[in-house]
């Protein structure tokens, strides 16, 4: 069985973590109402995407 034969140092193990950061999630205005949604996602406002109603949503 494959063992160390050192003890990785902090900054080893931190530089193998530096792609680990978790990403900001993208948003975009919504161009029916103006709230913020997801790219490629229905806005949850209003209900529309692509130019289309998909969900009839009560306001």
């Amino acid at each position: 069985m494959a063992v160390p034969k050192r003890k990785t140092t902090p900054s080893r193990r931190n530089m193998r973590r530096s792609h680990h950061a978790l990403t900001v999630e993208a948003y975009q205005e919504c161009p029916n109402c103006g709230e913020l949604k997801r790219p490629h996602h229905m806005c949850p406002a209003c209900g529309h995407y692509n130019g289309r109603e998909i969900i009839a949503v009560e306001a």
